[in-house]
Parts: C-alpha cells; sequence; structure tokens
C-alpha cells in the first residue's frame, strides 16, 4: 500500500508537471533558433558532433523526475515540453512529439532504475544521458533520412555526443535549477524541497 501511496499523483503534481513542461515548452521554442544553429556549426566541424547541441531540448525529463518523483513524470513533462514548442512553432512539426516520447522515456527509465529513491546529482546526469540515448535511438530509424543510413563512424560520434550534452546541458542543469527553485520555497510540498533543506 505505501509504495502505492508513494507513487500516486496529487492534484499538486499534476499542476506542477503542467507548468514545468509549458516553461520548458517555451525554453525549447527559444532554443530551437539557438540550437539549430549550432547543431549547423557542430557538424560542420566533424558530422555528428551537431548532437552537442542537443541537450536543452532534454531538460524537461529530467527536472520533471528530478520535482515530482512519481512514475511518469519525465515523460509527462518532456512531451508536453514537446507539444508547446511545437504548438508554437517549431520547425521540425510532429516529429518534435516524438522526440519528447523517447527522450522522456530515455530519463525515465533511468529514475526507474533507481526505484524512485535516489535523485542526486549524478542521477540526474544519468538520466539527462538516458534522454540522450533515447533520442538517439528514434533518430536512427525516423526521420527523412533515418541515422542508420549514415554510417558507424556518424552514428557513434552523435551517441557521444548526446551522451555528453545529456549530463551535462539536461541533467547538470536540471539538478541545478533544482535546487535553486528548492531554495526559494516553491518546492517545499515536494520531497525535492524538503531534501535540499537537508542537505544544506
Amino acid at each position: 500500500m505505501m509504495a502505492n501511496s508513494a507513487s500516486s499523483w496529487r492534484v499538486i503534481d499534476i499542476v506542477t508537471a503542467a507548468v514545468l513542461g509549458v516553461a520548458c515548452g517555451l525554453i525549447f521554442f527559444v532554443w530551437n533558433s539557438v540550437g539549430g544553429n549550432l547543431w549547423g556549426m557542430f557538424d560542420s566541424l566533424t558530422p555528428g558532433l551537431g548532437g552537442l547541441a542537443v541537450g536543452i531540448w532534454l531538460l524537461g525529463g529530467v527536472l520533471g523526475g528530478l520535482i515530482i518523483r512519481k512514475p511518469g513524470a519525465a515523460l509527462f513533462v518532456e512531451v508536453l515540453a514537446a507539444t508547446v514548442s511545437m504548438a508554437i512553432g517549431s520547425q521540425w512539426g510532429i516529429s518534435t512529439i516524438y522526440s519528447g516520447i523517447a527522450q522522456g522515456l530515455g530519463a525515465g527509465i533511468v529514475f526507474a532504475l533507481f526505484g524512485y529513491k535516489r535523485f542526486d546529482l549524478p542521477v540526474a546526469m544519468l538520466a539527462g544521458a538516458g534522454a540522450g540515448i533515447g533520442a538517439w535511438t528514434l533518430e536512427m530509424f525516423v526521420g527523412d533520412t533515418p541515422n542508420y543510413m549514415m554510417g558507424f563512424s556518424y552514428n557513434a560520434i552523435y551517441l557521444v555526443s548526446l551522451i555528453i550534452t545529456g549530463l551535462f546541458l539536461a541533467g547538470l542543469v536540471a539538478w541545478l535549477l533544482t535546487r535553486a527553485l528548492a531554495s526559494t520555497g516553491v518546492l517545499d510540498r515536494f520531497a525535492a524541497g524538503a531534501n535540499a533543506r537537508v542537505v544544506d
């Protein structure tokens, strides 16, 4: 019974996840231009290196998982963020939603592997890497030119780039944002807020 209670969503969890999803969607929308330009610049140096620009788009799932700490939170926030980004003008259209699903699942699997009991920096960074691996897996088979057609070298560089950017721009940044939000008191009704006070 306790496990069911711990994993069940409260109204505040749903509302907060929705707010996080919308906020991350707005961040994604801004990053669509910045990240798109960085992608082109990095990829012109070495094909596949463009993956280093992806990290901010992986942020939603990790942030949702760190704050809500419930099964499905990473997926919910990342997919909602992708939906908002698409609705207000993502240049990638419906594929934005597919990316949100893959990235949210990638982050969520990492939190699940730790039983939704560890939310420290290493786990946050692994969740970011998991989101990157989710993106890599999707793009291997989906798109106008699926990445399996790009050859081993491209895909190896792209995978490593996604893992690196996931570790830092998604995992580390999400952990820092969670800590910053907790310090303001807005997460006091969440374990993330209580844990931050204990650490401090």
